[in-house]
């Protein structure tokens, strides 16, 4: 269901983007995601939205594929510059091609009940030790009361679309089989949690 996130499409700067904490939070998520990519780096982007994050790479001179499941995040992006696709996450599995790495930002893969498949389809996709940075709302967060029983409770709904908050634990075994874990970042005091991950050399 991408409804939600379609109604958001052409507001989503102004309702998160350009707000002060919106801000705060991305530039926190680059500052860990400039290092791990270089010039001519082909980077997938899981869940691109409107395409901050590819048009930042962009400007490092990286080249960034996003996917997305609601069309119209998409028709903003494409409008961008953005080189994006309307294709759900959970079909990950149709995208052909290869890349350097492959981002995530901002829980896009909350939306996603079975992040394992994830995981493989990327190390099918992603090149030997190719950088993986997934940015997604945890289990644990107490830096907003409202919250805390939703996320404690491991699942949610929010306009129609289960939303699912998976522990740091669960994270990182379901990438072990196919990649090494490099760190964890708190974002905003635990709003997000980031995920730095290195596909195996053999897998």
């Amino acid at each position: 269901m991408t409804k939600p996130f379609d109604g958001l499409a052409h507001s989503y700067k102004q309702l998160w983007s350009d707000t002060e904490r919106g801000r705060a939070q991305r530039a926190a998520v680059w500052r860990e995601i400039d290092r791990l990519f270089q010039p001519g780096d082909r980077v997938l982007d899981l869940g691109c939205g409107t395409g901050d994050d590819a048009l930042h790479l962009a400007e490092l001179g990286v080249e960034v594929f996003g996917i997305d499941a609601a069309p119209k995040m998409v028709e903003v992006a494409r409008n961008r510059g953005v080189k994006a696709e309307t294709l759900a996450i959970e079909d990950l599995h149709t995208l052909r091609g290869a890349f350097t790495g492959a981002i995530s930002n901002f829980g896009a893969l909350n939306c996603v009940a079975d992040i394992r498949f994830v995981a493989a389809h990327l190390a099918r996709l992603l090149e030997p030790a190719g950088a993986v940075a997934i940015c997604l709302m945890g289990r644990f967060c107490f830096t907003d009361w409202r919250h805390v029983a939703k996320r404690w409770l491991g699942r949610t709904s929010w306009r129609g679309l289960v939303i699912y908050y998976p522990t740091s634990r669960q994270i990182r075994s379901t990438f072990a089989p196919w990649f090494e874990f490099e760190r964890r970042v708190s974002i905003a005091r635990g709003d997000h949690q980031l995920y730095i991950f290195r596909r195996r050399l053999e897998c």
